[in-house]
């Protein structure tokens, strides 16, 4: 379904109003990527500040994390009771506000309680805008969610290099941190009239068996997305590491290995969408999956650089399409209960970002890191192998004939 060619989209939106939507939605995802990449290059500069070692920050991340799943937990049940229109500047708004905490702590429980906001208010926005651009996609009838991802990891680089540029003249973290939370609450409030509204309401039957238990297929997603984000915590902590140990490679070329990871994943995941409207989200899954665990596999027995930096860029792109489709199938799952189902997937996918880097530094005492990293390499091809469980039951009575392409 083409969105010109019609008065109403998904009978409740016009297309204009559907267009102003999908804008807004990526001005959020762009902007939570750019808030989070701002912390994440001031990180230093945090640590320096409150005078805490390598290892306590490493756990008051966890505070962060901490802090992000319980946002995801409660941002679903809040967005499916009251739309997205409010929960996602809310959660956005916090998101901004919370960032310039970490730079104004003088020590170690105050950058706690900092990085335990900022986790939150980033778990309420994740859920939140996910849930809204499954909204958004349900009104075009066709994919659209990768794309968003991908302007997430844009706003990411972006915060890269203002964060650089920020740092090379000078600027105090809490100078820079406080300007990102000014423009990004700014921004929250600005894009939340052109969030879609809420839809019509559940029947409290339906409401209540939501609430009462997870259903199995969503049980699988999250799962599934558990496997899939340990793999992207993996590259992102280890990929460097990989180069550094395994071919003994200067820093600046070591880092060309999460570089080429990085650049796939974006990559790929803008052109996502138009490969899962041609071939369907399963085959976006299964044949990303594969080709992520191939590439990787690539990566570990590589006898050069140069083939080891191939298998990093092509577990990038086989890694880049499929979280979405995760989402998008819980989404669409049933949309009264789209915000807790993405929360669910999203969550335990948050975990297994957290837990890729954590479970690779142990299984190092036992094998070479080449060896541990086949232990994504087997998340991949199990990912594959399920891909399955994307396709979704047949649903008796349905209401809207546009949902074909999750």
């Amino acid at each position: 379904m083409e969105i010109g060619k019609v008065e109403k989209v998904g009978g409740a939106a016009p297309a204009a109003a559907l267009r102003r939507a999908r804008g807004a939605t990526t001005a959020c995802f762009a902007l939570n990527g750019f808030v989070m990449g701002m912390w994440i290059v001031h990180i230093p500069a945090v640590e320096r500040r409150t005078g805490v070692g390598h290892a306590l920050l490493g756990w008051l991340l966890l505070l962060l994390g901490a802090g992000a799943f319980a946002g995801m937990r409660l941002a679903g049940p809040l967005t499916d009771r009251f739309g997205a229109r409010l929960v996602v500047p809310a959660g956005a708004g916090l998101c901004s506000a919370a960032v310039v905490l970490p730079a104004l702590a003088g020590d170690a429980p105050a950058l706690g309680g900092a990085l335990l906001l900022l986790g939150f208010g980033n778990g309420c926005l994740d859920v939140a805008m996910n849930t809204h651009a499954v909204q958004v996609e349900r009104g075009y009838g066709r994919p659209v969610m990768s794309a968003f991802h991908a302007v997430f990891s844009v706003g990411g680089v972006l915060a890269a290099l203002a964060g650089a540029l920020a740092l090379g003249a000078g600027l105090p973290a809490a100078a820079t941190l406080g300007a990102t939370a000014l423009a990004g609450v700014l921004l929250a409030l600005l894009l939340a009239p052109a969030l879609l509204p809420k839809g019509p309401a559940a029947e409290p039957a339906a409401a209540a068996r939501t609430r009462r238990r997870t259903p199995p297929r969503i049980r699988t997603l999250a799962v599934l997305a558990f496997l899939l984000m340990l793999c992207e915590g993996v590259a992102n902590d280890w990929s460097v590491l990989h180069l550094r140990d395994s071919f003994d490679a200067a820093p600046a070329t070591a880092a060309l290995a999460y570089g080429a990871f990085a650049t796939a994943m974006t990559a790929g995941r803008l052109l996502a969408d138009r490969i899962a409207a041609r071939i369907g989200p399963v085959a976006v899954l299964r044949r990303g999956a594969a080709l992520a665990g191939s590439g990787l596999a690539l990566a570990v027995a590589a006898p050069a650089v140069p083939v080891a930096l191939a298998g990093w860029t092509l577990f990038g792109a086989g890694l880049s399409g499929c979280v979405p489709q995760l989402f998008s199938a819980a989404g669409h799952a049933d949309p009264d209960a789209a915000g807790a189902n993405v929360s669910r997937v999203a969550g335990l996918g948050y975990l297994g970002m957290l837990a890729g880097p954590a479970v690779i530094g142990p299984l190092t005492r036992l094998v070479p890191l080449g060896p541990a990293l086949l232990l994504p390499v087997a998340c991949c091809a199990f990912a594959a192998l399920a891909a399955p469980a994307l396709r979704p039951a047949p649903i008796p009575n349905a209401c809207m004939s546009g949902n074909s392409s999750t």
